[in-house]
C-alpha cells in the first residue's frame, strides 16, 4: 500500500514538473522576443498566487508565485489578461503603439518555444534511448487464444513471425513493420503468415478474425488473437501465499510448468484458472540456475 502511494506521489510530480516546465518555456518564448522588439514587459513570473519572492531589476518584476501551475509575462501593449497576470500598475494608454508584425512575432514566439522544447526532448530521446516493452522488440509468440484463427492455423507459442502478408516484421505492436499493424491493414480473405520453428522456416494461411459490432460501435479490426513473447518475472510474493510457501522469491523468472515452457504469464493464468485445486510444478530460473 505504501509503495503504491508513493508511485501515485511520483507520477503527480512528474506531471507537475513536466506542466510547469511547458508552460514557463512557452512564456519565456513571449518574454524573449518582447524584449527583442522593444516592448514594455511589466512582469514576468513563474506559477501564481502570493508571491513568495519578487524582485524588480530593469524596469521588470520577475516573481515566484506560492500555486505552482506555470508562469505568465505581462506585456500591456498586447490583449490585457488582468484576470491572470493582475491589475496593470501604470496607463496603458501612455504606452506606446506597436506595430502588427511585433504582435505577430511576440505571439509566436511562445509556441516556437514549444516546438523547440519538444525538438529539444526528441533529441535526447533519439540520442540516449528510451525504455521499450517485450512487444515493441520482439516477433516471437507469447500466447494464442484458444479457437483463435492463429491456433487454427498451426501456430504455437515460440514461433518466430518473419513476415505477415509478404511484408517484414521487426516487432509485435506498434505503427509500421509490425505484426498487429500488417494484420489490420492486410485486405485479402486469409494472411500469409511466415515463421520459423526449431530453425524451420514455414509459411501458413490465417483467415483473420474481426468481431461483429452493431449500431454506434467502432468497427472492429483484423486481428489474429496472439500475444508477444514477454518474461514472467515475480513482482511481489504475498505473505502466507502458496508462493511463499513453494520458495519463490521476487525477481524469479518463471520458465514453465508441468514440463510446458511458457512464453508470456497469460498462459501460466490460464492454465491456473482451469485448474484451481491440482499442484503446480514450476520451472524457475534464479540467478542463472533453473530448479522446480
Amino acid at each position: 500500500m505504501i509503495l503504491h502511494i508513493a508511485r501515485v506521489i511520483f507520477i503527480l510530480l512528474e506531471v507537475l514538473i513536466l506542466f510547469n516546465l511547458l508552460i514557463v518555456v512557452h512564456e519565456l518564448g513571449h518574454f524573449l522576443a518582447a524584449r527583442w522588439r522593444g516592448l514594455y514587459i511589466e512582469k514576468f513570473g513563474v506559477w501564481f498566487g502570493k508571491p513568495i519572492w519578487k524582485r524588480t531589476i530593469n524596469g521588470v518584476q520577475y516573481s515566484l508565485g506560492s500555486l505552482p501551475f506555470g508562469g505568465f509575462v505581462a506585456l500591456p501593449q498586447l490583449a490585457p489578461m488582468d484576470i491572470i497576470e493582475g491589475k496593470a500598475d501604470l496607463d496603458r494608454a501612455k504606452l506606446p503603439k506597436i506595430s502588427a508584425l511585433d504582435k505577430i512575432i511576440v505571439a509566436v514566439a511562445g509556441p516556437v518555444f514549444s516546438l523547440l522544447l519538444a525538438l529539444f526532448f526528441a533529441g535526447i530521446v533519439w540520442a540516449v534511448g528510451h525504455p521499450v516493452s517485450e512487444g515493441d522488440s520482439t516477433t516471437v509468440i507469447g500466447y494464442v487464444m484458444p479457437g483463435s484463427p492463429a491456433e487454427k492455423a498451426g501456430l504455437q507459442p515460440g514461433d518466430k513471425i518473419l513476415s505477415v502478408d509478404g511484408k517484414p516484421v521487426r516487432r509485435f505492436m506498434g505503427m509500421n513493420d509490425s505484426i498487429s499493424w500488417d494484420v489490420v491493414r492486410s485486405e485479402g480473405d486469409k494472411i500469409a503468415v511466415k515463421f520459423q520453428r526449431d530453425g524451420k522456416v514455414q509459411t501458413v494461411s490465417v483467415e483473420p478474425y474481426k468481431a461483429e459490432t452493431r449500431g454506434w460501435r467502432r468497427k472492429s479490426v483484423r486481428q489474429l488473437l496472439i500475444y508477444p513473447a514477454e518474461t514472467p518475472i515475480i513482482d511481489k510474493v504475498e505473505p502466507k501465499s502458496p508462493a511463499a510457501a513453494a520458495g519463490l522469491r521476487p525477481r524469479d523468472i518463471i520458465r514453465g510448468f508441468n514440463q510446458t515452457p511458457i512464453y508470456n504469464p497469460i498462459a501460466l493464468l490460464e492454465y491456473i484458472s482451469k485448474h484451481p485445486n491440482e499442484e503446480l510444478v514450476l520451472h524457475v530460473e534464479r540467478n542463472g540456475s533453473i530448479f522446480q
